[in-house]
């Protein structure tokens, strides 16, 4: 099925990366492997915005991996000094910073095939795609999980119409915000969220994958 994207001349890495898909995920929720990913970026436009930095914890059998994280940060030309109280990262300052391709071939060799996780995933994965598309290569192949999304299938949610924040579920979960505004230190939060969500939606142990997937992709909101 994946046939024709190899005959185009795409680069090694990301045949690698097409490579982990020949197989499709386990039944069980047990044995999937989860990454749990954030981005800082210089806004919230897809189009003109860039990524500074791109961090990532692994979940396998509910269990967060701490020693199989991802951090990474990204040099770029692109820079919005109003956004730096936000996440701290200034343009040029001591941290050692990689160009958004190496940052690419990294991101794609850790994900591999696993299932995505991420707090409005829409934005996170919008502009990840667009570091795809400056490098000529198709979108992300990865399922994908929204934790606000799924949120809303819990009792805890009182209004399906709203967008809860990553702060409001970190309160009402009871989860403490360390590094918040970092990319590493929100995909941990969000790795927890996850997990406290999940609990309470597989309490007998019946959740199927397909329950938790998210498949509305929409950005129009962050332009």
């Amino acid at each position: 099925m994946l046939n024709w994207l190899f005959k185009k001349k795409y680069p090694k890495y990301w045949k690698k990366y097409l490579d982990h898909f020949t197989n499709g995920q386990p039944k069980s929720i047990n044995e999937i492997k989860f990454v749990v990913f954030d981005t800082e970026t210089t806004g919230l436009n897809i189009t003109k915005d860039r990524v500074l930095s791109i961090g990532a914890i692994s979940i396998m059998s509910n269990v967060i991996a701490v020693n199989d994280s991802f951090e990474i940060f990204i040099a770029q030309e692109h820079f919005n000094p109003e956004t730096v109280e936000i996440h701290g990262l200034l343009k040029e300052g001591n941290i050692d910073k990689v160009s958004e391709k190496e940052a690419l071939k990294q991101f794609l060799k850790y994900i591999k095939n696993a299932i995505l996780v991420a707090h409005h995933i829409d934005f996170d994965i919008s502009m990840i795609n667009q570091i795809l598309k400056r490098n000529n290569l198709p979108k992300l192949k990865n399922q994908l999980i929204d934790t606000g999304a799924l949120f809303k299938k819990t009792k805890k949610c009182d209004n399906a119409l709203k967008n809860y924040s990553l702060d409001h579920l970190a309160h009402v979960y009871d989860i403490e915000k360390h590094d918040r505004h970092t990319s590493q230190g929100d995909a941990y939060i969000t790795g927890l969220l996850f997990l406290k969500i999940l609990a309470e939606l597989n309490e007998r142990d019946h959740l199927t994958l397909s329950e938790i997937l998210y498949s509305k992709l929409n950005t129009q909101n962050y332009f």
